[in-house]
């Protein structure tokens, strides 16, 4: 009898702590997570084949000063409608952006955009600007529909919007289920001064809450199952 009572007892303090520890993996990692990133839905297909129209993303709070060349950002700004917009920035502030003949380069250094087909980079359009400080230049990843900075050079900020309108990074695609994935990081701005950002912690998070689940279920079943099994070894 003792026996059996120490083998219950331990099973309860497995089962509490395992309950204990996945509610913490799970819940911290869920609030994390809303704290960090925000959803938005794309709303044309001007990123494609990045982003597709009408994709779910999971986009990280960033400052200005965090955005990198190469990121695909959601921003507003007043001079290109109330809707959330998302595009790739290929220029920060003081940088000369020119594109001849479908070959982008920033302050003279060539960029290769893979996330372009053959058909998109032909059909970006010429262009050179010089981008004011405290501002972005973005294009969009299908060059043929994109309504973005080339297409806004005689605006009067030239097609550059304000670094303080950016509110987040798309980091992930999340709906449809089937299309869920991580954004590829832009290698070919790696060379040019401050690099490329690094992915989020969305990985990390998701593991969190995914072991945080497995150990909340797997510990509400164990003592349950712990007790059963004390009484079939009494019987």
């Amino acid at each position: 009898m003792v026996r059996g009572s120490a083998g219950r007892s331990v099973g309860t303090v497995v089962s509490n702590v395992a309950v204990a520890l996945g509610c913490v993996l799970f819940l911290g990692g869920s609030a994390w997570a809303a704290l960090v990133y925000r959803p938005y839905t794309v709303p044309t297909g001007s990123m494609e084949p990045t982003v597709a129209a009408g994709e779910h993303v999971l986009a990280e709070r960033i400052s200005a000063g965090e955005i990198r060349r190469g990121d695909v950002v959601v921003f507003r700004d007043a001079a290109w409608g109330s809707a959330p917009e998302v595009k790739r920035v290929v220029g920060i502030g003081g940088d000369e952006v020119r594109s001849d003949g479908g070959r982008l380069t920033v302050n003279g250094e060539p960029v290769e955009e893979a996330y372009l087909s053959a058909e998109e980079r032909a059909a970006t359009t010429s262009f050179s600007t010089t981008v004011d400080k405290g501002r972005l230049f973005l294009l969009g990843d299908r060059r043929s529909i994109s309504v973005d900075s080339a297409s806004r050079l005689t605006d009067q900020a030239r097609g550059s919007v304000p670094a303080g309108a950016v509110e987040a990074r798309v980091d992930a695609t999340v709906w449809p289920m089937g299309e869920a994935r991580m954004l590829p990081r832009p290698t070919g701005f790696a060379r040019l001064p401050g690099g490329i950002s690094a992915p989020g912690p969305l990985t990390a998070l998701v593991c969190a809450i995914a072991v945080g689940a497995v150990l909340i279920l797997g510990g509400a079943a164990y003592g349950p199952l712990a007790r059963r099994l004390g009484r079939r070894r009494a019987g």
